[in-house]
């Protein structure tokens, strides 16, 4: 008995170690074998190593298809950070290519303003003596006037009484000018011009001392006229009022010429100039569109919004369409010239360094370093870097980016499905 269980202890380790060495041979060696990449092991079945013979006979007569006409990706030269994508895969994540050319960029500006009165052309209507109002004849604010224009009329006792001296100096002029006296004729001259000017300061015209002279009756009013043609924007006076020198009566503007007041941010100010010109728009009237310029860049920059002031001015209708305190939207276009460019979405900007991806052909993209300028209207100004006629990676380069840098990181030795890359040499 003692013997019997001697061999049957005996025989299950034998069998135990038997299956041992079956897993170990047909499992962790073909695994290893897999993962290292290497031939069939010659102990493997002969249906499964006819089976690798026959598809590495297929790969080798396609590879030598392929060498009769093209070099294959694994024999191309790539630069560093190139990568492979398929055909396939290209057409799975929208990969798409666009060409360096020039072409003649323009960028626009636009902002929004607000229209309002030119300065240079707004009249203060006052008198320089006291006085009452007798009679007006423009009664509202809004009204048209014309120049020399007739506002209103004042009664002024001093404006009397400086009237009947001047009288007086010409009836004294007219006595003395026959004295044998030189001194007594120069006295009265003198007392005529001294009166006149009084009257011309006074701002009397010259036509109504003519008037004067001839009529010999002193006015008791005298009329004041507007001074420039326009519109009343504010009016003070009314019948009856006293009125103290200096007093403001009437604000008259001229609203041939307006102005616009926009805002452009600090980055676009070194590209705005004098004179350039702008079109501005209206939502009061659609569809049209008016034409102005530059007048002026204001030189302080506004710190809450960081922008600057631009005035605009332009020529307003006939019938004066362009009201001030009206929403306008202003345009300035400024042309750059024939400039070579790429389409914006080719640029990879990482904010120090900005790269595209070039298209080398048979599925071989290479990433380069550019110099940017301008970026206008969806395009990139390129300064360096590119050469025209060349193509560029323009949507997935994102996705081509992050395989270069995978790539790159692990030495050349794995890639993300579907993008094949030349093994390293």
């Amino acid at each position: 008995m003692q013997r019997m269980r001697w061999i049957i202890a005996w025989s299950v380790m034998i069998v135990a170690v038997g299956v041992i060495f079956i897993v170990w041979y047909g499992g962790g060696t073909r695994l290893q074998e897999r993962l290292s990449d290497r031939p069939p092991s010659p102990r493997e079945p002969i249906a499964q190593a006819v089976g690798k013979e026959d598809h590495a006979g297929h790969e080798a007569a396609s590879t030598s298809a392929v060498q009769g006409g093209q070099p294959v990706a694994s024999e191309m030269k790539m630069a560093p950070g190139a990568v492979m994508v398929s055909p396939e895969r290209q057409q799975l994540i929208g990969l798409k290519t666009g060409a360096v050319e020039y072409r003649s960029l323009e960028r626009t500006i636009r902002t929004v303003g607000v229209v309002e009165f030119d300065e240079r052309r707004l009249a203060d209507v006052n008198i320089k003596i006291e006085g009452w109002i007798e009679s007006l004849f423009v009664n509202f604010t809004g009204e048209r006037v014309k120049k020399g224009q007739p506002l209103l009329t004042i009664y002024s006792p001093d404006l009397v009484s400086t009237q009947e001296e001047y009288l007086q100096a010409l009836r004294a002029r007219q006595t003395l000018s026959n004295s044998r006296f030189a001194d007594i004729a120069s006295g009265a001259e003198t007392l005529v011009n001294a009166s006149k000017r009084r009257l011309q300061y006074w701002d009397i015209s010259d036509e109504e001392i003519a008037d004067l002279e001839r009529t010999g009756t002193p006015r008791k009013s005298v009329t004041i006229d507007s001074p420039i043609t326009g519109v009343v924007i504010e009016k003070m006076a009314v019948r009856g009022k006293k009125v103290m020198p200096g007093e403001s009566l009437y604000k008259v503007a001229d609203l041939s010429t307006v102005w616009i007041q926009g805002e452009i941010y600090e980055y676009e100010v070194p590209v705005v100039k004098l004179g350039q010109s702008a079109s501005v728009t209206l939502a009061s009237y659609p569809g049209e569109i008016f034409h102005g310029k530059v007048s002026y860049i204001y030189p302080v920059l506004t710190e809450k919004t960081r922008t600057i002031k631009v005035r605009f001015e332009l020529p307003n209708t006939k019938d004066w369409k362009l009201k001030p305190q009206m929403y306008a939207n202003v345009a300035l276009k400024i042309p750059f010239g024939k400039r070579l460019a790429v389409p914006d979405e080719a640029i990879l900007d990482s904010g120090t360094q900005q790269l595209v991806f070039i298209d080398k052909g048979q599925g071989t993209f290479e990433p380069r370093d550019v110099k940017v300028g301008a970026r206008v209207e969806g395009y990139v100004e390129i300064l360096a870097g590119l050469s025209a006629g060349e193509r560029v990676v323009t949507s997935a380069n994102f996705l081509i980016d992050s395989e270069s840098q995978l790539k790159t990181a692990v030495g050349g030795k794995g890639s993300m499905p579907g993008m094949e890359m030349a093994p390293k040499k």
